[in-house]
């Protein structure tokens, strides 16, 4: 089950939500899904893309004014705390393992606006192996194992489009309802087209 929006930006985003024939024991995310830095001499092409992808913000003391930083706390809440192991989390979402550099954990050099940062596995976004070699883009990938992330994410996957309030003025003092407001779906040039083409918004 899939959606399509736009963020303002140009590129689309897409959500989807793949349910497995069986049960996936927290055992096994590791196999699939992780939030550490690859090795980068067993899979140095991995490695690259992780780190240049992968990477959230930086925000916190790196970069306070990132936008996920709300009264001085990151709101998507990295940088995260290292695990030896991953752990069913309390809302429904594990706790991936994230190993530091003592217990076999790897480290990264990125650029970041004109310096150098040393980043840990306390800032990766949790990735598949797979998805991420194919695409070589920015690919969140969860394991939901609750009711009640699946609710919030088949909420957020059927979502209504966006919707913009903007006023004209016109320099007369009288009140217009209908000129002073206007509702108006907001439309990128890329959803235009995406539309005007008939390619498919959900599924």
């Amino acid at each position: 089950m899939h959606t399509i929006e736009w963020q303002k930006r140009g590129l689309l985003h897409s959500y989807i939500l793949i349910w497995l024939k069986d049960s996936l024991h927290v055992h096994r995310v590791d196999d699939f899904i992780s939030a550490e830095i690859p090795n980068p001499q067993e899979d140095p092409d991995l490695f690259c893309i992780i780190t240049k992808q992968m990477v959230h913000g930086p925000c916190g003391s790196i970069n306070p004014r990132s936008p996920s930083m709300k009264d001085g706390i990151c709101t998507k809440r990295y940088p995260r705390h290292f695990l030896k192991e991953t752990q069913t989390g309390q809302d429904g979402y594990p706790l991936y393992r994230r190993r530091s550099s003592q217990h076999g954990g790897f480290t990264a050099n990125i650029n970041y606006r004109g310096s150098e940062v040393s980043v840990d596995n306390t800032w990766i976004v949790p990735y598949c192996h797979s998805f991420t070699k194919i695409f070589n883009a920015h690919i969140n990938v969860e394991y939901c194992s609750s009711v009640k992330s699946i609710k919030y994410l088949c909420k957020y996957v059927n979502k209504e489009s966006d919707m913009t309030v903007f006023e004209f003025t016109s320099g007369e003092n009288e009140l217009n309802e209908i000129r002073q407001y206007q509702m108006g779906r907001y439309i990128s040039s890329n959803e235009a087209v995406w539309r005007i083409l008939n390619f498919l918004i959900h599924e």
